[in-house]
């Protein structure tokens, strides 16, 4: 029989050991962007070319943390979230660039902006958007510091006081949110607001090594109780005539298509984040993420899809809504590539809203921030998928 102490180190030994860097991106993704940006195979090389050409991914770029960000109005402070979500977008396409390249200037530059905001930021306030705030720029600063995980020359010192950052503020957001929805009850926020949070949570305890809030998570994904919640986030099921696909209603068709496109970018982050890490929600409930995406997808391309009224919070939405439909917004690589390219499943809406998306952005492929306008909705993802995940 085996002792206590040897039960434990058994336990040890099989114990979960984070893939680094693995939340949206993984050693083995860069082998691949980095051997088609060097044969300037398309579209990877005018993606590359369009993000090294970009003002947020100089090595001369400067940070510009505060020690307090407000989103939204809480009646006392001036707003200045634009300078986290600058800096955020600026530090993950510097760690791109060091990445493709192997120039330390751009890593340098990437811990430069994180080591600033890792010493200077303690909170994050304003209105409920401040939720919005902790999770989207939460996940993203925690992608480019995972981006940055390997880099040698990022002090141990520093690295650790930028996941105390990230746990202390971020991670701490993201939990009251999922934990207590702002004081309402659980169906009062929609979706976004969920999975942008989740995004959060998932990168940051990736990039921390901290299983507990991974699993989180994971785990709040596959079964809720909020509408970020996959099977709660599925309003309803639809077989499309002729070809048999399944179609799903997602929790914000009837509100606007910006935020179900938007729905749309942050399921493929928490699922890419987690397929990097073994974990394949792309694959929950029989692909919903796909069938969704093919649903938005399918109707912002102008084709008609069936919908069923929904009682949100703000009424009955009694019909699919039109405003904000045909919106760009980058996203669309992701599910595509992992769907249509890696699994060889039937992704043909969402390569058909991927395709309108980049006829309608400069160079015809996916971008990201300081592409997409000069306003938050053109920072919410951090995009550039014509390069990051395009397969074949």
């Amino acid at each position: 029989m085996l002792s206590s102490s040897s039960l434990l180190t058994l336990f040890a030994s099989f114990s979960w050991a984070f893939v680094h860097p693995g939340a949206l991106h993984t050693a083995e993704d860069f082998d691949r962007i980095v051997g088609h940006v060097k044969n300037q195979d398309e579209p990877w090389n005018t993606t590359w070319t369009l993000l090294s050409n970009n003002s947020y991914a100089q090595s001369s770029y400067k940070p510009n943390p505060v020690e307090v960000v407000y989103r939204g109005d809480d009646g006392t402070n001036s707003q200045n979230y634009a300078n986290l979500y600058s800096d955020a977008h600026a530090a993950y396409q510097l760690a791109v660039r060091w990445k493709v390249s192997g120039d330390t200037a751009y890593a340098d530059a990437a811990i430069n902006i994180l080591n600033s905001w890792a010493t200077t930021l303690t909170g994050i306030g304003g209105s409920s958007d401040k939720f919005l705030a902790s999770g989207i720029y939460g996940y993203q600063l925690a992608n480019a510091a995972e981006l940055m995980s390997d880099y040698t020359g990022w002090k141990a010192d520093d690295k650790s006081q930028t996941g105390t950052m990230l746990t202390n503020v971020f991670a701490f957001m993201n939990n009251l949110f999922l934990d207590d929805h702002n004081g309402q009850d659980y169906y009062h926020y929609y979706a976004n607001w969920d999975l942008c949070n989740l995004a959060s949570l998932m990168a940051i305890g990736i990039f921390t090594d901290n299983q507990t809030m991974y699993d989180k998570a994971v785990q709040y994904v596959r079964t809720g109780p909020g509408n970020g919640a996959l099977p709660v986030f599925a309003i309803a099921n639809f077989t499309e005539e002729g070809t048999g696909k399944a179609l799903t209603q997602g929790q914000e068709a009837g509100r606007d298509q910006g935020h179900a496109t938007l729905d749309l970018a942050l399921l493929g982050v928490v699922a890419q984040q987690a397929f990097n890490q073994g974990d394949d929600l792309f694959a929950e409930y029989e692909n919903l993420i796909l069938n969704s995406a093919e649903y938005i997808g399918k109707y912002n391309v102008g084709y008609d899809v069936p919908y069923t009224p929904y009682m949100s919070y703000q009424g009955n939405q009694s019909v699919i809504s039109e405003s904000s439909r045909g919106t760009v917004r980058p996203g669309a690589e992701l599910i595509s590539a992992h769907y249509g390219q890696l699994k060889g499943l039937d992704s043909s809406w969402t390569d058909a809203y991927r395709d309108w998306v980049n006829a309608n952005t400069t160079g015809g492929v996916e971008l990201g921030g300081g592409y997409y306008g000069s306003s938050s909705g053109g920072f919410d993802g951090l995009g550039f998928g014509s390069l990051l995940y395009r397969l074949k």
